[in-house]
């Protein structure tokens, strides 16, 4: 059977949960259960269904409500794999970093260039070993069959030019800069919707609010936390892709979690920023602080990557270590320092490494997170499930792709070969047809071909033009939209994951009652 990729096909709301809901715990027996709504169980949804198999898909909370709304935004090329021999990695990295840039996703992943500034601080041998590292980056483009016009190449920069593409770095002793050039997704939240969408236009269920009490290899018992009701999803073949939440499904899972933190400030705080930064951190050699502008009017600043023990939060804290960390090294480049007080919003991820029982250092203290391989695992337990854990956001197709091949083979389910490298998301068209649209170029970048749609809800209520919140972008159109199509239930959903005007709590507190106001219109157009 096909299926539409229009938004009318593809379109997630409180009404199509609740008659897929219905349907999939009516006893009838699914092909593939994939439980978590982050990337890869959301590719693990689109990778299934693409390949014709029955889906039902199912998160405890919202769509990229874990690990995959806290990423740095960037869709690597694998170039600190490369520092610690993971050549298999870093071409992997590479590989899906080309395929979302050129075919899968090009209205949500970009180029990002990136100036590293030579202050005093940097050293020539550093220097050296960085121009080297870009290098080799450009190799791993090559490499990936890239091309030249999507992702250009790195060079040195005069102090003039860096200074251009960076002004808030100081000037006193800057030798000049070098240039290199990285993928970075509009939206990583957006990117999982648009993946949960384009699942759902090919047949997937996509359910969210439905807690997994138990899990085994032919299903799930599970509770709607909307209506508190239990049931039963059965399944012949059952994907745990719950991050760092896995280990609690299925056992013999042992994650090790590493969390980054990144902060948030206002854009006029570092002035105009063509470029994100990298900023090398004191006494090491392949580790950066990265400055990355948003394109509405906040900037980034991050990340950490420190151990975690202990439970798993549902959102993590940010502890002040972090924030100083990162204001200490941000500091060490700029003209004038940040102050804490301009630190307007600050949010953490933990990313959900396999602990591999790495030993632990010389001095009894755990092994570093960041030394542990970013590779990804699929295992199957005994009683057939199959948990993908580890890997990253640029690779989550991959992950996907090899969690689907597990599970289908783990139980002996006929399964074509997986399609998703080659096949568009919700939203995607060619760069020349993007940029033809008669609409708002920020809603471009955030919905592709369907930025006209959005911006026709304002045609008949020029209200909903109006943006929700001075000096940014969203506009009220946005909100109705996230609820008539992308499946949000609530202000949170809004807020928080379809707009990320959540990460700065001001400005979250300031648009509450508009995000209210839109959840009863909506209820208003659907009833």
């Amino acid at each position: 059977m096909s299926h539409s990729r229009s938004h009318a096909g593809s379109s997630l709301s409180a009404h199509r949960r609740r008659q897929e809901l219905a349907d999939a715990a009516d006893g009838r027996v699914a092909d593939v259960l994939v439980v978590g709504l982050g990337a890869t169980g959301a590719g693990a949804a689109l990778d299934a269904a693409a390949r014709g198999l029955d889906v039902v898909a199912v998160d405890a909370h919202d769509l990229a409500f874990g690990t995959s709304r806290w990423s740095s935004k960037l869709i690597h090329g694998g170039l600190r794999y490369l520092a610690s021999a993971q050549f298999d990695v870093a071409h992997e990295s590479a590989v899906e970093r080309g395929v979302l840039l050129t075919r899968t996703a090009p209205h949500l992943v970009a180029a990002q260039p990136f100036v590293l500034p030579l202050t005093p601080l940097v050293s020539k041998a550093q220097t050296s070993l960085a121009w080297a590292g870009f290098r080799a980056g450009d190799m791993l483009r090559l490499a990936a069959r890239t091309p030249r016009q999507v992702l250009p190449g790195p060079r040195r920069l005069t102090a003039t030019e860096a200074r251009h593409l960076a002004p808030s770095v100081r000037a006193a002793g800057l030798r000049g800069g070098l240039l290199s050039w990285d993928g970075k997704v509009t939206d990583d939240a957006r990117l999982v919707t648009a993946l949960a969408r384009t699942a759902a236009a090919h047949g997937a269920r996509v359910l969210t609010r439905v807690r997994v009490l138990e899990l085994t290899g032919t299903g799930a018992r599970i509770r709607d936390e909307l209506t508190g009701e239990e049931g039963e999803i059965r399944a012949r073949a059952v994907i745990n892709a719950a991050g760092v939440w896995a280990g609690g499904l299925v056992e013999g899972i042992r994650i090790r979690p590493s969390r980054g933190t990144h902060l948030v400030l206002r854009s006029e705080r570092l002035g105009t920023l063509p470029a994100g930064l990298h900023i090398p951190i004191p006494g090491e050699t392949n580790r950066f602080v990265l400055v990355l502008p948003q394109g509405d009017g906040r900037v980034y600043v991050g990340l950490t990557d420190e151990p975690v023990e202990g439970g798993i939060p549902d959102v993590p804290e940010v502890p002040e270590t972090d924030i100083g960390f990162l204001l200490d090294v941000l500091g060490s480049v700029l003209d004038t320092p940040v102050a804490r007080e301009e630190v307007v919003g600050a949010f953490a991820g933990l990313r959900p490494l396999l602990d591999t029982s790495a030993p632990d250092g010389p001095d009894g203290a755990p092994a570093r997170t960041s030394d542990i391989s970013r590779r990804h695992a699929v295992l199957t337990s005994p009683d057939g499930v199959t948990t993908i854990v580890g890997g990253k956001l640029t690779t989550y197709r991959r992950m996907a792709q090899d969690a689907v091949d597990a599970a289908t083979a783990a139980r002996g389910l006929p399964a074509a070969p997986s399609p998703t490298a080659a096949l568009p998301l919700v939203g995607a068209a060619a760069p020349a047809r993007l940029r033809a649209l008669s609409a708002p170029r920020h809603l471009v970048r955030r919905y592709g071909i369907e930025a006209e749609a959005v911006h026709a809800l304002a045609a008949h209520d020029p209200a909903l033009a109006e943006p929700v919140l001075p000096g940014h972008p969203v506009t009220r159109a946005e909100l109705l939209w996230a609820v008539l199509h992308e499946g949000a239930l609530d202000e949170s959903d809004l807020l928080d994951r379809r707009t990320r005007i959540g990460l700065v709590p001001e400005d979250r507190a300031e648009v509450l009652p508009v995000a209210r106001e839109v959840l009863a219109e909506a209820a208003a157009v659907q009833a």
